[in-house]
């Protein structure tokens, strides 16, 4: 990963209004040290981030990722962040991108143990080079989460719609993935319900109608998912949010899995069994995707 640009952040209240913000802002440099020993994000994963897709040095959709961002402070009890510093702190970070895709994160943490907190930094690199998966697909398995379709509003404690910093989980996932033959994972509940992969959102299409899984069972809302939900409605296409039982997957005409950087990659095989691909289409997806949005 080449490194473009870091940034530290001093927080401000989500009520405050200032001109300017230069110096709530402490340019970096990406390859130093940064956090000190103390800090919470490294020590227990205990803060949030967002991942913005960086076309050209613009930054995909970023309302709908502070929007993301200001909900998961809010399920962590974090300071809810000011809407206009985080976008200021984009824009900087955007700045130096460049020609390409690179990817812009925004990281919240509680800070520093006893002291100071919290701790706010946004770190700009260049992207993984995704046109394999985008052109060729990628096969999944199904993997169980290990909790039932009703826990979030069981136990909300469990911070199932935030999107935290805590990703052992997915990675191990992946890892799984992989040692099974596949390229990515789709979590299922143990009562028999699609939820989401570990780094994406899932869309399936039947006929002319996509669907997404509910977002109401402790999945992120994903914003590339809502962008795409929205360009297919414009497009003359139905969209729905469905509960998805497990079962229904190999039946699907096509599926995706999409997420702000990779973007629309089509699912060749679902545990095996193959589904349709469409190249055209999923070409059509991802050239809105690389366009401008906002």
């Amino acid at each position: 990963m080449a490194w473009r640009f870091a940034l530290m952040i001093d927080p401000i209240a989500a009520d405050t209004s200032r001109a300017d913000l230069a110096d709530t802002f402490t340019p970096v440099d990406p390859a130093a040290p940064a956090l000190t020993v103390g800090e919470l994000s490294t020590q227990r994963g205990d803060g949030i981030f967002e991942s913005i897709g960086v076309v050209d040095g613009h930054a995909q959709e970023v309302g709908p990722h502070l929007e993301r961002l200001a909900h998961s402070a809010q399920l962590c009890e974090l300071p809810a962040p000011n809407a206009a510093q985080w976008r200021a702190a984009v824009e900087l970070a955007a700045a130096h991108c460049g020609a390409g895709e690179s990817v812009i994160k925004l990281i919240l943490s509680r800070g520093v143990e006893h002291g100071p907190a919290p701790t706010a930094w946004v770190t700009a690199a260049e992207a993984s080079d995704f046109s394999r998966a985008r052109r060729d697909g990628i096969s999944v398995v199904t993997l169980d989460r290990g909790y039932p379709l009703d826990v979030p509003a069981r136990a909300p404690w469990l911070l199932l719609g935030a999107k935290t910093l805590s990703y052992a989980v997915n990675m191990a996932a992946l890892r799984e993935a992989r040692r099974r033959g596949a390229d990515d994972a789709i979590f299922t509940t143990t009562d028999g319900y699609v939820l989401e992969a570990p780094t994406a959102s899932l869309i399936l299409r039947r006929g002319d109608t996509f669907v997404t899984p509910a977002p109401t069972a402790g999945i992120l809302h994903g914003t590339t998912q809502l962008s795409l939900f929205e360009h297919l409605e414009a497009r003359g296409f139905a969209v729905a949010y469905e509960t998805i039982p497990v079962d229904t997957l190999p039946v699907a005409d096509a599926a995706w899995l999409v997420s702000s950087v990779r973007l629309a990659a089509p699912v060749t095989a679902i545990d095996g069994a193959a589904l349709p691909v469409d190249a055209e289409f999923t070409a059509s997806l991802n050239a809105y995707l690389l366009s401008p949005r906002d």
